[in-house]
């Protein structure tokens, strides 16, 4: 099952790893790229540092309190360039109404832009 089975989610919860092998679970906003999904982020957060350090995440649909609404799906997980970074906060945003905007409207060095795939 890959991701596509998850349809257009609009809150997906993103499991990555600690060091230890310890999950770490975060509801996240999202859009879909095709067969990839797209997430904006800052750069210092903990589910950044843990990609960097181990691409394998599961991804679920969830509410915005991060409770699963379905099965989860073994992915792989990227931080992102710059440009794609600005593109995917561009595309979150838009997706996100008003919230989105306020929330990623200013350009913010330390964000980034998580691709799963």
């Amino acid at each position: 099952m890959g991701l596509e089975a998850l349809g257009e989610p609009k809150y997906i919860l993103v499991t990555t790893y600690r060091k230890d092998g310890t999950p770490v679970s975060t509801p996240v906003w999202c859009v879909r790229d095709g067969n990839s999904l797209r997430v904006a982020t800052q750069g210092s957060s903990g589910k950044a540092r843990r990609i960097r350090n181990n691409e394998h995440v599961t991804v679920a649909p969830c509410d915005m309190r991060g409770r699963p609404k379905g099965p989860a799906v073994a992915a792989s997980a990227r931080i992102d360039d710059a440009g794609r970074s600005a593109e995917t906060a561009r595309l979150v945003a838009r997706r996100y109404g008003l919230i989105g905007w306020f929330m990623l409207r200013k350009s913010d060095p330390d964000r980034v832009g998580i691709t799963i795939t």
